[in-house]
């Protein structure tokens, strides 16, 4: 049912995330019909707006200016008019600015109202060919190499389908990170310029996609889309992993070749497991070096 924007009310409005084509008719009559459009970049926003000839003024909303634009966005709404918050490709929120504002004016009694558009992870996870009952969206990676091994290594024993974004930039390192964490065996789809021209999927092993990409640069944003680790492997916690070590390491064998033995019945890398095993103080430390 056609309406107009109702006074005093956000509307968080999906943008195409690359084909113009996927711009929804009910988005361009709400950005034409707001009385403001808050833009991640209004550059970037203008070209689309020109495109569908939309003449509604933009206010810039991105991530070094929110905490001084809400309260001005807040006054426009408790003043009755409507504002569209767009990102740059995509719904807003997911992975862009949004969620303060979004809170700020749930926490004021504002109405918003979501507008559905083009999403990169799910538009991905519907073309991957991996397991899409059951998935988890964890957006980009921590920057800093500390921070970004240790979130991995929460994943290790995720059982759904896992969602990534990464630049191309970072696409190399981000896959030698998942080759040691989850495994060169792990399945992985990279799907990169969805939507545009040149649409791609690569489909593959983690270990193979870090050989693909070592002989081509990484161009355009990426969605990693990464299988869970397989239902048929034990699911062990850390204590847990430590005893079958222990167990293995009883009979003779070294912590170098206990880590490769238990990380063929688990999927977990043998790296990890080695270093679980250098942390067993039960056994005296061997020279070897795992590989």
């Amino acid at each position: 049912m056609q309406t107009d924007p109702k006074p005093g009310t956000l509307y968080i409005v999906g943008t195409p995330i690359g084909n113009l084509e996927d711009m929804t008719f009910r988005a361009v009559r709400i950005l034409q019909t707001v009385d403001i459009i808050a833009a991640e970049d209004t550059r970037h926003t203008g070209k689309l707006l020109q495109h569908f000839l939309v003449k509604t003024p933009q206010i810039s909303y991105h991530e070094h200016n929110r905490q001084s634009r809400i309260p001005e966005l807040l006054e426009h709404l408790k003043n009755g008019q409507a504002i569209a918050l767009v990102t740059d490709a995509g719904i807003p929120l997911i992975s862009d600015p949004g969620y303060e504002l979004v809170k700020a004016c749930i926490e004021a009694h504002l109405p918003i109202v979501p507008i559905p558009g083009a999403t990169a992870a799910i538009t991905a996870l519907s073309a991957a060919g991996l397991p899409t009952d059951k998935f988890v969206f964890e957006g980009f990676l921590p920057t800093k190499a500390q921070q970004r091994q240790e979130h991995l290594e929460s994943l290790q024993t995720e059982s759904r389908t896992m969602i990534f974004y990464e630049s191309p930039h970072r696409l190399q390192e981000t896959l030698q990170n998942l080759a040691e964490i989850f495994g060169s065996d792990r399945q992985i789809v990279l799907a990169r310029e969805l939507t545009k021209l040149h649409e791609e999927f690569w489909r593959g092993t983690i270990g193979e996609a870090k050989a693909s990409y070592q002989n081509r640069e990484p161009i355009g944003e990426y969605t990693l889309v990464v299988g869970g680790i397989p239902p048929d492997k034990p699911q062990l916690s850390e204590a847990e992993l430590k005893a079958e070590l222990i167990a293995i390491m009883s009979q003779g064998i070294s912590r170098s070749q206990a880590s490769r033995e238990l990380a063929k019945v688990t999927s977990l890398p043998r790296r990890h497991l080695y270093q679980l095993a250098l942390a067993i103080k039960t056994f005296d430390q061997e020279p070897d070096i795992i590989e």
